[in-house]
């Protein structure tokens, strides 16, 4: 196998994408920056379409409170998103809160992603491989999907990806700033979400299998001491975050064949036709001797850590899940690249790209739909209490209910206008002043509603029939028993009931 001076491999024969010293035209230097603002425009566009979901409304809840509160919340459940809920929280202080803001740090997370997905990919394959990887990145639906979303899963591909090229430039040249900079990205991934620290794993092997070919390779010593400063941070967070496992996964269950299928089949990518695509040019490069050294390498960082998440989930506690696992996109993204690049004639990348764009384009789409990811409308419901609303009202959103999740009452709140101020009747402690998700509630609601004249009901579903039958019983009997008088008015997803005296 024939290797240039920079450690890039000609794919099929083909001449590497550059040599040292030599000078690169402007556009090929910047290949990362045109796959990082494609990634970033299709993240941005249709951004503001779709509703706020359950797990962006606790980020907005969370991000909304003081830096007290939110760490009085921290100690309690969700110390694991802690940094990303900090980050949100100086976002939103900064910039504000409208669906596009909020959403723009994963937009921008997911575009450096791309940038670094199209450099790894030339320095494993050459220039032309990286930038048929880093759009090839762009253009995966669950990456756009992701991108659009106030949680912090597009920050996790960011830092695995970075740590992925960091790594192979120390690898290449270990120098003590280089390794700095991969346990940072180390760090981050760790402080963002702790189950991406798997990668490590795949990392290891690389370094290791390096290290066995040459048997003197310094980068062995310098990955062990850069991975351990990058964990050492993490470990507090790690602690705490063992304590509240059980609230915050005990509603997954260890994965079947069936579900392992179909998260390669859909989920990972997004789209069953771009999954196949993608799957299946990602094995190419396993096929050719030039470059198969490097295409295993990568190969281990896309497979290995789904692989480990799944023995890991066998036992007491489930890890495995479509977006717990985003972070090996990248690698992905450059094995695929890499094998629609050596496919000949060279017309043939181009040509794919477009098919990817076609196969994906419906799930692009659909993705961006109002209600793509809650069925309800939330801002309907908040214009109806608007409209109708009179000082001293009081508020009844699924507090009690199973259905609390939801967290339709974070929802409410944010479409309303500053000028109504709604009483929660079944609050006794506010979730702020409780430390936690949600409030703590009335053990009585009859005193706690008080002389309340006039209380609005919201409930999910289209049932105008039976508004209350959402909730626990005790509280719908005293609804019912104080305010015989309803006005009910149905809003896409939700029924919105005024009570009266």
């Amino acid at each position: 196998m024939t290797v240039s001076a920079t450690g890039t491999v000609p794919i099929a024969g083909r001449a590497p994408g550059h040599a040292p010293g030599a000078r690169r035209p402007a556009v090929g230097r910047l290949h990362w920056l045109f796959c990082a603002l494609l990634t970033l425009a299709i993240g941005v566009y249709g951004s503001w379409r779709p509703v706020l979901w359950r797990d962006e409304l606790v980020s907005l809840s969370a991000a909304h409170r003081s830096t007290g509160q939110l760490f009085g919340m921290l100690g309690h459940v969700d110390a694991v998103t802690g940094a990303y809920y900090l980050l949100m929280h100086y976002w939103i202080a900064l910039f504000g809160d409208s669906l596009t803001v909020v959403r723009l740090p994963s937009a921008l997370a997911m575009a450096g992603a791309a940038a670094f997905v199209a450099l790894t990919g030339e320095r494993l394959f050459g220039r032309r491989a990286g930038m048929v990887a880093g759009s090839l990145f762009a253009l995966v639906p669950s990456v756009s999907r992701y991108a659009q979303e106030m949680r912090g899963y597009a920050v996790v591909v960011l830092a695995v990806s970075a740590a992925t090229w960091l790594l192979l430039r120390a690898l290449e040249r270990p120098r003590p700033l280089r390794w700095a900079a991969y346990g940072c990205a180390v760090t981050v991934a760790g402080m963002f979400h702790m189950i991406s620290l798997v990668f490590l794993a795949a990392h290891g092997l690389v370094v290791l299998g390096r290290w066995w070919r040459q048997r003197r390779h310094p980068a062995l010593v310098g990955f062990v001491l850069a991975a351990a400063a990058g964990l050492l941070p993490v470990v507090p967070l790690a602690l705490l975050g063992r304590r509240q496992v059980g609230r915050q996964l005990g509603w997954l269950s260890s994965p079947d064949v069936q579900y392992v299928a179909d998260f390669f089949w859909r989920s990972l990518f997004g789209s069953a036709a771009v999954s196949l695509l993608m799957l299946a040019l990602a094995v190419l490069p396993l096929a050719w001797p030039a470059g198969r050294r490097y295409a295993v390498e990568i190969g281990l960082m896309a497979v290995l850590p789904i692989v480990l998440i799944w023995l890991i989930s066998q036992g007491s506690t489930a890890y495995f899940l479509d977006r717990y696992l985003l972070f090996t996109l990248p690698a992905w993204a450059v094995l695929a690249g890499a094998g629609l690049t050596a496919l000949r004639p060279s017309l043939l990348a181009p040509l794919g790209l477009v098919v990817v764009l076609l196969a994906g384009a419906h799930d692009q789409f659909d993705s961006r739909r109002q209600f793509a990811r809650e069925n309800w409308d939330a801002g309907s419901a908040a214009k109806v209490i608007a409209d109708g609303y009179r000082p001293g009202d009081g508020i009844v959103a699924l507090r009690g209910s199973t259905l609390a999740y939801l967290q339709v009452d974070t929802a409410l709140h944010y479409y309303l206008p500053d000028r109504v101020k709604l009483k929660d009747v079944l609050v006794a402690r506010s979730a702020e002043a409780a430390g936690d998700i949600y409030p703590q509630l009335c053990t009585d609601p009859v005193p706690c509603i008080g002389d309340t004249s006039r209380v609005w009901v919201v409930a999910t579903g289209s049932s105008v029939d039976k508004p209350l039958e959402e909730y626990d019983p005790p509280q719908a009997e005293a609804l019912t028993r104080l305010f015989p008088k309803r006005t009910v008015t149905a809003v896409p997803g939700m029924v919105v009931t005024l009570l009266e005296r």
